[in-house]
This record gives C-alpha cells, sequence and structure tokens, in this order.
C-alpha cells in the first residue's frame, strides 16, 4: 500500500481544511476542498489562500492531476475555478451533486441555464470507483448523511473524510440540511470504521472543543471508534439518530450557507452576471 504525502493548510475565517496529496513516486498531486476568501459585508473574493497552495505545489515541482471536493460545502466558497485555471487540473465530486443541484438550484430559482446534470465538473464518481494520482490509487466510498453527494476519498493509508466526521472530542456532521439524514450518516461512517484501525482520517474541519485550543486536521480510525462523542464502535443506531437530530435542533445556519451552496453547487463558479453586467448572490427570504 502506497503512503500518500499529505500537506494540508488551514482557513482560519472558516476553520477549513484543504489538503495537497501527493504521490512519493512522482510529481503528481491532488488538492482537495481547497477554499476561495470571501468577505460577505462586502461580498468580496480573493484568492490569497489559492496562492499559498499554488505556491507550495511550484515550490515542490509538483503536478496537480486532480482537485477533488469531498461535498458541496454550506461554510466556505470553493476555490476550484482559480486552481484550474492556473493547473489545469481535472475536478470531481460525488456523482450525487444531481441531487444537490436539483434541490438547491430550484431553492435559489436558479437561470433557466444552470444544468443539474453535473456538468459543471470532469468527473462524478460512484462508490467504488477509483482514479489515480500517479500511481496512487483513489478509491471513492459514497458517505451522504451530512448531505447527499457526500463522497470520502482513501488514498493508500490516508482517507479524506469531509464533513462526515469531525474530531473525536467535537463529533459528527450535521444531519439537518436538506436531504441530510442522520440514518444514513450512522450508515456512512460504519464504512469508513470499516478501514484498518491505522487508517489516517483527515477531516474538512475542526471548530475545537471546550478542552482543546490548538486546530488539528488528523485523526485515525481506531481514535474515532474508541473516543468520538457522538458516535463509537458500539453506538447503536437509534441511539445515535436521536442525538444527533436532538443537537441539530439547536444548530444555527452556517454564516456562509447562502452564498456557499450558490457557488459551490457550480463547482466554485459565480452566477452569470445579469443585464447590468453584475453578478449578484440570491438571498431567498424566510426559505430556510
Amino acid at each position: 500500500m502506497n503512503k500518500p504525502s499529505v500537506h494540508p493548510f488551514f482557513h482560519q475565517p472558516t476553520s477549513t481544511w484543504s489538503y495537497v496529496v501527493s504521490d512519493p513516486d512522482s510529481e503528481a498531486c491532488a488538492i482537495i476542498d481547497p477554499v476561495l476568501d470571501f468577505d460577505y459585508a462586502s461580498g468580496r473574493t480573493a484568492g490569497q489562500s489559492v496562492q499559498e497552495i499554488l505556491d507550495f505545489v511550484r515550490d515542490q515541482g509538483m503536478s496537480v492531476d486532480w482537485i477533488l471536493e469531498t461535498h458541496v460545502h454550506a461554510d466556505h466558497l470553493s476555490a476550484t475555478p482559480l486552481l484550474q485555471e492556473a493547473t489545469g487540473a481535472r475536478t470531481a465530486i460525488g456523482a450525487h451533486i444531481t441531487t444537490v443541484q436539483e434541490v438547491f438550484g430550484q431553492a435559489f430559482n436558479a437561470e433557466a441555464g444552470f444544468a443539474r446534470d453535473g456538468s459543471q465538473f470532469d468527473r462524478l464518481l460512484n462508490e467504488g470507483d477509483q482514479i489515480n494520482i500517479g500511481s496512487l490509487k483513489v478509491s471513492v466510498i459514497h458517505t451522504p448523511g451530512h448531505t447527499p453527494a457526500c463522497v470520502s476519498y482513501v488514498i493508500g493509508d490516508a482517507a479524506f473524510v469531509g464533513d462526515t466526521l469531525f474530531m473525536p472530542d467535537y463529533g459528527t456532521a450535521r444531519c439537518d440540511f436538506p436531504g441530510g439524514d442522520a440514518r444514513a450518516l450512522y450508515r456512512s461512517v460504519q464504512k469508513i470504521y470499516a478501514l484498518p484501525d491505522s487508517t489516517r482520517l483527515f477531516l474538512c474541519h475542526d471548530y475545537l472543543s471546550e478542552n482543546r485550543k490548538v486546530h488539528v486536521c488528523e485523526t485515525s480510525v481506531a481514535e474515532q471508534k474508541a473516543q468520538n462523542v457522538h458516535l463509537k464502535e458500539d453506538t447503536l443506531e437509534e441511539e445515535f439518530v436521536h442525538l444527533r437530530q436532538k443537537r441539530d435542533a439547536t444548530l444555527d445556519m452556517p454564516q456562509l450557507m447562502i452564498p456557499s451552496v450558490q457557488v459551490n453547487m457550480r463547482n466554485g463558479h459565480l452566477p452569470p452576471a445579469e443585464s447590468n453586467g453584475q453578478v449578484y448572490l440570491k438571498v431567498p427570504v424566510n426559505r430556510f
């Protein structure tokens, strides 16, 4: 089993981890869950976080094969278009992106030309599909629950699980977004727990628990099964569903959900400019 090299990048404003995953035997790499800087108050975007990743890739002499999204994020805007323009890499996401596009295309009354078939991405990935990063094989696990389109990427001894799991002291992803399902999340986590105990798990976020002050991006299957405060190895499905639904009922909407979903369902692209040449992001009043 090849062991990929993993280089994390932390986006402090959204508590998001992005990754450059590279093949030790070649110059090939992939970028997972990149973040576009966005100031909601002014509506301005910036590419500082993107440039940090690009500088690293170039300094290391790497070639980017793929830009991979674990799901349609509701807490940050994807920087995929900027990275694709700079690197020529292909893009991929879970095949159930079409479900998310249908739901949120309707919610935001997207323009007539908005495709709901996932064609904004180069590759739609199903359970069991494989792609390559140099000599590394990337296996896809469909891990819905947080959203219908969530996937996890297993690369050698590492797995990138998106929002399915957080650090063991913080628990699991919320399941109250449209298309979310606590039972589905429970079953998705069982797929992750079926991986070898030594598997390195890399997370999309770390929001910190009350007793921890340092952000962490990595845990393991063994640690999660033994210590996850929401879902341990012996936690029953009904027990988890009750806990997750009760907790979700107390949560506020993520600060950047409205702009993030509109952009991320388009593979990070902004909506088309209107007749005056200006791009707008909509706020559905009393919808969510």
